[in-house]
């Protein structure tokens, strides 16, 4: 599988594998997605970031973004990426599994062991 990436604004599905899938997600100054209802009951997330400054906050707690940071969101932690900085934040997520129709919609949880939010 092959896909060339756009970073067009928002989050967007880039490619799905029957055990991972690829998104990239575009915020802008002063933008968020996510938040303390949001969370992935069957999905493990890792987020990098290519561009940009930001923070994560996990749980309520905070953890600072920049470009080159690679973070994991265990499933069923809830959380909110916001862009703290003045320039556009340009990320690549990585689902396993899947966690997303290809419209961006939420698949329901997968069958494993889930952490209660």
């Amino acid at each position: 599988m092959r896909r060339q990436l756009k970073f067009t604004r928002g989050f967007h599905v880039a490619l799905t594998h029957a055990r991972t899938q690829a998104a990239t997600m575009n915020l802008a100054p002063g933008g968020k997605e996510g938040g303390p209802d949001n969370f992935h009951r069957g999905s493990d997330q890792w987020l990098f970031v290519l561009e940009g400054t930001g923070k994560a906050v996990l749980d309520g707690r905070s953890r600072p973004l920049k470009a080159g940071t690679l973070l994991l969101i265990e499933r069923g932690v809830r959380h909110e990426v916001r862009n703290t900085g003045e320039t556009v934040m340009k990320t690549i997520n990585v689902y396993s599994p899947p966690a997303y129709r290809k419209d961006g919609e939420p698949l329901p949880p997968g069958k494993g062991k889930v952490r209660s939010p």
